[in-house]
């Protein structure tokens, strides 16, 4: 089992949500969030307006996802969100250790679908 967080540019939300479904991954947790990379927060337009300062308005998706989703998964969010252009985001793939699912105790593999 593995937790993918990918950290995005907000614009581009709905074409990255729209390709997970086209792969069939509907389980996902989406926050705002704020944040800087290499450009150090440097000046970004964003819906036709600048921003500047040392964070920037990002969006945190977080997928938990049993390992034959993890490339599909990957592969779907980086074919919709790459722009080419500085600040595209970040996706990580980390272990997950356990998942349990509240309603029914299911755990591992099970609990998350």
């Amino acid at each position: 089992m593995k937790l993918i967080i990918a950290i995005i540019q907000p614009h581009i939300l709905e074409d990255v949500l729209k390709s997970l479904d086209e792969k069939e991954i509907y389980l996902r947790t989406v926050s705002n969030v704020l944040g800087c990379g290499r450009q150090k927060g440097r000046t970004e337009v964003y819906r036709g307006r600048k921003e500047t300062g040392g964070m920037l308005k990002k969006v945190r998706l977080e997928i938990a996802v049993n390992d034959d989703f993890v490339r599909r998964t990957v592969s779907a969010i980086i074919n919709s969100a790459k722009t080419g252009n500085i600040g595209d985001g970040k996706i990580f793939v980390v272990n997950l250790e356990e998942c349990f699912r509240i309603r029914t105790g299911e755990t591992g593999p099970m609990a998350i679908g």
